[in-house]
């Protein structure tokens, strides 16, 4: 990755749970400062295409940095939310806030760096952006070799125009609270446990009650909404990937697809047929 970056030890505080990671996982945890060149840049754009599936160790950037991707779906981890990122959309990262990544093989990933001491559009919290054509053409432009002062100077105050938030900010919050930890990690790690909240109570010598006040208290949601918002992480993640709806219903433990269709279409407003069929501003 371009900019300096700083690598964090997982802190339960910031980094909760763990990734499903692929045996070909690279994990990157490296630094890389930025190029010399652009030291005075405000927005130093990149692009890659990585071969294996990527995973980026907690770590933070002295800059803003927004990444969004095509083919594939971007998963990030900051503070204790979980954001999924669709094609079309992008995640705003604030300067200095701890995060993580992942993301499969042959998708193309972008980000790009904002100078925090130049940036006149800026989000205090992670923010899921609206990445129109426009943004993204500009966003391209701006990786090209020889760009003068003036011309990267143009194309940035128009990127600053047209960076706006997304209607939807897709987000789960992660149990902070750590006698419910242990339900998160396994949840996050294979969404198609199926176990019922009394079968976690048991596991976890904690009364019903006690556990669904915690779940309640911790992430805004019941134990029931929670586990069905994880699922549908997961599931944008598998349909962006090219798996049809019966293995993506089948692989996050649904007993039917009709059940999974409507969890879905009840949690994003559409089917997941139609959440393929017209994935929103695709430059490939």
């Amino acid at each position: 990755m371009v900019s300096t970056q700083t690598a964090h030890p997982p802190s339960r505080r910031s980094i909760r749970g763990t990734w499903r990671r692929e045996p070909s996982t690279h994990v990157r945890t490296g630094t890389t400062a930025a190029p010399t060149e652009h030291g005075s840049f405000t927005i130093l754009a990149e692009t890659e295409v990585a071969h294996s599936p990527q995973e980026w160790a907690p770590h933070s950037h002295p800059h803003h940095e927004l990444v969004w991707s095509h083919g594939g779906t971007v998963t990030a981890r900051v503070g204790d939310a979980m954001f999924t990122v669709s094609e079309g959309c992008g995640l705003w990262i604030p300067a200095g806030m701890v995060h993580a990544g992942r993301l499969t093989a042959e998708v193309e990933f972008h980000d790009a760096f904002f100078a925090a001491g130049r940036t006149p559009v800026a989000f205090a919290e992670p923010t899921v952006i609206e990445m129109s054509p426009l943004l993204q053409a500009l966003l391209s432009h701006l990786v090209s070799p020889g760009l003068t002062e003036e011309a990267r100077a143009r194309a940035e105050a128009v990127v600053f125009d047209v960076l706006r938030p997304a209607s939807r900010q897709l987000t789960l919050r992660l149990p902070a609270d750590d006698r419910i930890a242990p339900v998160a990690e396994v949840l996050l790690h294979d969404p198609a446990d199926g176990r019922s909240l009394g079968e976690w109570a048991l596991a976890l010598n904690m009364s019903v009650r006690t556990l669904s006040r915690a779940f309640r208290a911790s992430t805004g949601l019941s134990f029931g909404q929670w586990r069905q918002s994880l699922r549908i992480h997961h599931a944008l993640a598998l349909l962006d990937e090219g798996h049809d709806v019966q293995r993506v219903s089948a692989r996050l433990g649904y007993a039917q697809p009709s059940t999974f269709i409507a969890t879905f279409r009840r949690l994003m407003g559409v089917t997941p047929g139609v959440y393929v069929a017209e994935k929103p501003y695709s430059l490939s």
